[in-house]
């Protein structure tokens, strides 16, 4: 019984030791690997994360305006785009070009940035 046990946690133990974990260093630095995968999840997040930034700051001032939906846009991707090409300094080529990258997570940061800016302009000016 107490073999069984210690065979599951070595197993469980050699489980771990081969997923390893994310490395937050490996954010800033331009030497680091990055797989499509990995990139693209970054990228994502840094979209999301502006989205909802910008959704509560443009509902909280009050703006309206297609104008704030374009600046959020051009910010959006101005970010992303500093990110990965002078931040990150990756050869964009290798992971489908400049559209590519800059589309990555476009769209549900758009819904999620419309989402905050409508409710909070909502609950905060009405």
């Amino acid at each position: 019984m107490k073999s069984l046990k210690s065979n599951q946690k070595q197993k469980q133990q050699q489980n771990n030791d081969d997923v390893s974990p994310f490395n937050f260093s490996k954010l800033l630095d331009p030497d680091a690997s990055w797989d499509k995968d990995q990139l693209g999840d970054v990228l994502h997040w840094i979209r999301q994360s502006v989205g909802l930034f910008c959704g509560l700051l443009w509902g909280s001032i009050p703006l309206v305006g297609a104008i704030w939906i374009v600046l959020f846009l051009v910010l959006s991707s101005a970010i992303v785009y500093g990110y990965y090409a002078i931040v990150l300094k990756v050869d964009e080529e290798d992971f489908g070009g400049h559209g590519a990258l800059l589309q990555e997570g476009l769209f549900a940061s758009l819904t999620l940035f419309l989402l905050a800016w409508i409710l909070v302009y909502s609950l905060v000016h009405f």
